[in-house]
């Protein structure tokens, strides 16, 4: 009898052991939190280059195993370049989820973020100056919850001059196209773009349009005035989502034009030479991934391009009487005929 109910002790001890064990076990097989990803597009949601930007970006994070639905949450907001007021309503609801990274588009949505808060993590993927506008107190120690990716030095307002020129030697007087609005940052390309001018004894002229219904009468005053104008169009929210407008633009008033991405000569421009920003929004995802694991903006250096492409539409260069010059197709690193 008392053999039995030791042995009956025993096994209540023995249950009630694994009861504690059972809990912690199935604690220790629980998945890890959902990480909380808010996105913060310059853009409308109907421009597709807006939504590539946004698939290199999920890419990329899947890349490193981070999957929407399954460890991830991606909360995206959608504000027309120049539209301040629903650029800060979206801030303002990002910030309100408090996910644990936001991912910025560009300068404007980056300095609508940073109103909201300075501890929730923030990666930008295509921003010009940084450092000027505020966002980082250097490229190799940002300081803050902001870091990320540059798209353009400042010296490649220059560039951008020389290539104009060597595709249509007869310019003699340039203008800088850009939304004062979303390009808040325009002094730091055209002060070098004023002061490369005087090199090539080119005339500068800042060409600033404030919404769309200006952009004709801005183009089409470059060559009103007197021939041999050209333009060149500043990296831009606006001039982004504008490309087509512009493009056609200046074909109809025989304008050489250079513009910073690919989506421009696409679409009809004459030649670019800038960045593939869809690799920043891949190059973002690494970031953020490094974030969710753990790492800090402030120790995430600030990175610059370091690989720009030429490409030049001689179907447009015909059309406006160019004839291009081998040495640069051959530099080219795409042809459009």
């Amino acid at each position: 009898m008392q053999f039995d109910q030791l042995k009956r002790r025993q096994f209540i001890t023995l249950l009630g052991g694994a009861a504690v064990a059972w809990p912690t076990a199935a604690r220790a097989q629980q998945p890890e939190r959902m990480k909380r990803i808010g996105v913060l597009m310059g853009y409308p949601e109907s421009d597709s280059e807006a939504q590539t930007k946004i698939a290199a970006f999920q890419d990329g994070l899947q890349k490193l195993g981070w999957t929407e639905g399954r460890n991830t949450r991606i909360d995206t907001r959608w504000a027309t370049p120049a539209d301040a007021e629903s650029m800060e309503r979206f801030a303002k609801e990002l910030v309100a989820l408090q996910p644990d990274l936001i991912l910025s588009s560009t300068t404007p949505t980056t300095a609508a973020l940073l109103q909201q808060t300075r501890t929730i993590p923030i990666v930008f993927a295509t921003v010009a100056d940084p450092v000027g506008s505020g966002f980082v107190a250097s490229f190799p120690r940002p300081g803050g919850n902001v870091t990320g990716f540059v798209v353009f030095e400042a010296s490649l307002a220059g560039k951008w001059i020389e290539l104009l020129k060597e595709i249509a030697p007869r310019v003699n007087r340039i203008a800088f196209l850009f939304n004062p609005a979303t390009a808040t940052y325009a002094e730091f390309y055209l002060n070098p773009f004023k002061a490369a001018a005087a090199s090539f004894a080119v005339e500068a002229i800042a060409a600033p349009v404030r919404d769309r219904s200006e952009l004709e009468s801005v183009v089409s005053a470059q060559q009103a005035r007197e021939p041999n104008g050209g333009l060149i169009v500043m990296p831009d929210s606006f001039t982004d989502l504008h490309r087509a407008e512009i493009t056609s633009l200046a074909a109809r008033y025989r304008l050489p034009a250079i513009y910073p991405r690919r989506i421009f000569t696409e679409v009809g421009g004459l030649l670019s030479y800038g960045i593939d920003q869809l690799d920043n929004f891949r190059l973002a995802a690494t970031y953020a991934d490094r974030i969710l694991k753990g790492e800090k903006p402030a120790d995430l250096p600030v990175q610059s391009p370091t690989q720009y492409e030429l490409v030049i539409n001689l179907k447009t260069a015909k059309a406006l009487g160019l004839d291009v010059p081998v040495h640069l197709q051959q530099r080219a690193d795409e042809v459009i005929e």
